[in-house]
């Protein structure tokens, strides 16, 4: 069996997975990526709720200051 110099049949190896050494930065630059879209879109979300609850509020101080009796 061919093994490269100083190793013996069996022996461990620094590499601790079968990916070659730059994927695995890849795939964690990958997840960091979902990660900071993902709170992008949730605090979007929150913004435009909260948005929208605002100015559901002073619809409804509109409406009933219209429709108070002076």
């Amino acid at each position: 069996m061919d093994t490269p110099a100083g190793q013996e049949d069996g022996a461990v190896t620094d590499q601790t997975s079968d990916h070659p050494p730059g994927r695995q930065r890849k795939t964690k630059t990958r997840d960091r990526e979902w990660q900071i879209e993902r709170g992008v879109a949730i605090r979007a979300g929150f913004y435009i709720f909260g948005t929208h609850l605002f100015a559901g509020f002073v619809w409804l101080l509109f409406y009933l200051g219209e429709h108070a009796h002076k």
